[in-house]
């Protein structure tokens, strides 16, 4: 059919480090499919998920609104909420404190999509911190202060008690987000999955939750361990 076009993109899918705390990033290449609905992104997610197979990944969990599992929808940052109903996507983007201390605190209680495309979070100069709960967080490392709200959100909240027994019990492999691209953003709910099931398994989710920023020093958290890059490589596309 005319008007479809395939490109090549790579992707990092996510792993939790079964030897040690953390997690191991693996970029793959895999078909790109161009086009903005649902339905094309989930094409380029199923391509992406049959060449993570091919490297022996066998249980892949798609972690986004775009995912054909339910869980995976569930646990994306605009569907999984705390105690109070709001979602991990409104929790991260009110709790941005810019230049002048100035907070959008009524983020809170908008749609996700329009917490995350509010023009006042791109037009407020400089960041300074995270500020959740009466608590500070500092923006280095970049991703941590958006993995603790996360991890606190799916492993303290009442209401997501069965949400994550199912997640463990399902012992996935690896994960994918296919919004994601880490050459414009840094914060990513499949990476924060993995790290999840490692914080999980080495039995260190509350020592995580209660200092996350002496954790993570401690154990190294944000080191990026990667296996061995395909030989292919992205061939004239960004996407």
């Amino acid at each position: 059919m005319q008007g479809k076009k395939i490109g090549k993109a790579t992707r990092p899918i996510f792993i939790p480090n079964d030897k040690d705390i953390g997690i191991i990033e693996k970029d793959i290449t895999f078909d790109w499919h161009m086009g903005m609905s649902s339905v094309v992104k989930q094409r380029s997610m199923l391509s992406l998920h049959q060449k993570a197979r091919e490297e022996g990944f066998k249980k892949i969990l798609e972690a986004s609104s775009k995912s054909e599992q339910s869980i995976g929808i569930q646990l994306s940052a605009f569907f999984l909420k705390n105690d109070k109903g709001y979602p991990v996507e409104n929790l991260f983007q009110s709790s941005k404190v810019f230049q002048g201390g100035k907070q959008f605190l009524d983020l809170i209680t908008v749609s996700p999509r329009d917490a995350k495309r509010d023009k006042r979070l791109r037009e407020s100069g400089d960041m300074e911190k995270f500020s959740f709960d009466g608590r500070d967080f500092p923006l280095e490392p970049k991703s941590l202060f958006y993995d603790w709200l996360y991890v606190k959100t799916l492993f303290t909240a009442d209401c997501n008690i069965e949400l994550r027994e199912k997640f463990l019990d399902e012992n996935f492999e690896a994960f994918t987000d296919i919004e994601f691209n880490p050459k414009r953003s840094f914060s990513c709910q499949a990476r924060t999955l993995a790290l999840c099931v490692s914080l999980y398994k080495n039995e260190s989710i509350k020592d995580f939750i209660k200092d996350p920023v002496a954790f993570s020093s401690e154990f190294n958290l944000y080191t990026i361990v990667r296996k061995t890059k395909q030989k292919n490589i992205q061939k004239g596309f960004d996407f």
